[in-house]
């Protein structure tokens, strides 16, 4: 009588011992079912924007990233960046005086061109290799971007961004202000953005 009592209390706690199991497997005493998350946002600067953007060149390059050391190996990096650069029209710099009429034309001079904006595309960018980086390896993947960053810079003034948006000033605000105006427009550009540097 004692065997199958024995037999059925030891299947109980192999059932209960299951079950427990089973329900502890996926207890965390430290885990959320919720994130919540509170912000505190202030309007710190409110600017008028009166930049047209007229050009936009982007960018891929491969940067070669290396810290100098005297006696370990020297810790290597090896990104490949996209970016990209925007050239633009400050629109607020236009006043009464810079627009003219002469018969059925409207003379309007715009001012220089410029290069508003540029940046690295992290987005489209990636790490391609480090080497012997450990703890080198955020000093050497800022002193990467950084180069690149410069490198876009210097690079859209190279390849023409100012004179493209000079060019696309002439397509795309010259259609629009004849349309307003009813008459034939003709963009100006101030001498500084007309001549070359001397050498």
């Amino acid at each position: 009588m004692r065997r199958p009592i024995n037999l059925l209390i030891i299947l109980i706690v192999a059932f209960v011992a299951i079950f427990l199991w089973e329900k502890l497997k996926t207890f965390n005493p430290f885990g959320t079912e919720e994130a919540s998350t509170t912000h505190n946002i202030v309007l710190k600067e409110m600017t008028t924007l009166g930049k047209i953007e007229l050009a936009n060149f982007t960018f891929r390059d491969v940067v070669e990233q290396e810290i100098k050391r005297s006696y370990l190996p020297n810790p290597k990096a090896i990104l490949i960046v996209q970016g990209n650069a925007i050239g633009c029209i400050d629109l607020t710099k236009v006043k009464a005086e810079d627009v003219a009429t002469k018969n059925d034309t409207l003379i309007v001079h715009l001012p220089d061109p410029e290069l508003c904006h540029y940046s690295i595309d992290h987005k489209n960018s990636k790490i391609y290799d480090t080497q012997y980086a450990f703890m080198n390896e955020q000093q050497l993947l800022n002193e990467a971007y950084k180069s690149a960053e410069s490198k876009i810079q210097q690079s859209a003034l190279e390849m023409g961004i100012l004179e493209q948006t000079r060019k696309n000033a002439d397509l795309v605000l010259r259609p629009i202000l004849e349309n307003i105006s009813g008459k034939k427009v003709v963009l100006q550009f101030r001498l500084s953005a007309t001549l070359s540097a001397p050498k």
